[in-house]
């Protein structure tokens, strides 16, 4: 019962709001409708307060039915389709062939329709729908299914393929849209749900609970900080809601580790507080705002360690830079090892290109290096990091 009620506050706390909003912006809608993006979400405070009561609750809860028909209905279904070229098959160029049937029909490309699914979660009553890259990238035509039913058309807002996330629009009435939750106040241990179509067979909902938190170096993306969960994630779950307890969005089930392409109790998300981040700069840049400043860098080996006299690999070499760009302007030098950016200390590649995205264009960065084993101190402007469109 203390369930029940628990829940029904913090939905009726979000409706409300969710209508206070929406009285005093529904002005700016009609202007600004593709440029800023209203979610309803859970704030910090009430995120933890939520986390204290469901920690200090007498028995085990049987039943997360409340938690799923709180966020399923914003839960979609996404099937695309594109055209794509076939090679001319190696029949065309044997010298027999043409000699019999001659060079005709070689000129006329051979195309086939390749389809795809995947989910994604409605985040706002504008109809913006957020999901992974790699389910959308490239396609043609974008569909996207309700769980009432309801089919529509769906266009890209935008994509980042370095974080594997894309956000689409869809123009219906009366949308759903799921709550936002707090990802940085979840723990290891916590209970969540895993809500997407695996296999194309439906919505499925499956359960597990929270293994790790900020993992990256898997080498899935450029930018990794992913929730690790135990709850199965199958192909067809891709850009699927990751829930916490209470019905509340805290991931965008990305990818799994497996052998065999099925779940393995592996998973991994997108934090929902990076992904609204990322999501909000989609909106309103069409693409994500990052710093760069055109160097090449590899990772400092053991051997490479002692060779250079360093006490540990921390830290990375510029391997090359850009002719004429931001770090060859400040001074910086092949062979130099970064060893801190803006005062953190650097760990390795991955590490050091998420510092310099930080960044904005403009800002300036404080690069610390080693230079001929003397330590010197530059000053480097960001520019705006190329942006990738697609990965395939």
């Amino acid at each position: 019962m203390d369930t029940i009620k628990t829940l029904l506050k913090y939905t009726l706390i979000g409706i409300a709001s969710a209508i206070i909003v929406l009285y005093f912006t529904q002005g700016n809608f009609s202007d600004n409708n593709n440029r800023a993006v209203v979610f309803n979400e859970v704030s910090v405070d009430d995120a933890k307060e939520l986390a204290n009561q469901n920690q200090s609750r007498q028995g085990a809860t049987v039943s997360y039915s409340s938690a799923v028909k709180i966020a399923s209905p914003a839960v979609v279904n996404i099937y695309t389709a594109k055209i794509v070229s076939q090679q001319k098959p190696r029949l065309y160029n044997d010298p027999l062939f043409k000699h019999f049937f001659g060079e005709g029909g070689q000129s006329v490309p051979r195309k086939r329709l390749e389809t795809s699914l995947g989910s994604g979660v409605i985040i706002s009553e504008q109809g913006y729908v957020l999901t992974n890259n790699h389910v959308v990238d490239g396609a043609d035509e974008i569909q996207v299914a309700l769980k009432d039913g309801r089919n529509t058309e769906a266009a890209i807002v935008g994509t980042d393929p370095e974080s594997d996330l894309a956000v689409l629009k869809i123009n219906i009435d009366n949308v759903p849209s799921i709550t936002l939750g707090q990802s940085n106040s979840i723990e290891i241990g916590d209970v969540v749900l895993a809500i997407g179509n695996p296999f194309g067979v439906g919505q499925t909902v499956t359960m597990g609970i929270i293994s790790a938190t900020d993992r990256d170096r898997l080498g899935l993306n450029t930018f990794e900080d992913f929730i690790q969960t135990d709850a199965a994630i199958n192909p067809g779950n891709s850009g699927g809601a990751l829930i916490n307890a209470f019905g509340h969005l805290i991931g965008i089930n990305t990818a799994i580790f497996s052998s065999s392409k099925g779940s393995q109790g592996i998973g991994f998300a997108i934090p929902i507080n990076n992904a609204k981040k990322i999501t909000e700069e989609i909106i309103t840049h069409g693409h994500v705002v990052r710093g760069w400043i055109g160097i090449e860098i590899q990772n400092i080996s053991v051997e490479l360690a002692e060779s250079f006299g360093l006490s540990d690999t921390n830290g990375v070499i510029v391997a090359g830079m850009l002719n004429n760009g931001p770090a060859s302007k400040a001074g910086l030098r092949p062979g130099d090892i970064i060893k801190r950016i803006n005062g953190v200390d650097v760990i390795d590649g991955k590490h050091a290109i998420n510092l310099i995205s930080r960044a904005k264009p403009g800002e300036a960065i404080k690069v610390e290096i080693l230079r001929n084993g003397k330590a010197v101190t530059l000053s480097v402007i960001a520019s705006q990091r190329p942006i990738i469109k697609k990965t395939s």
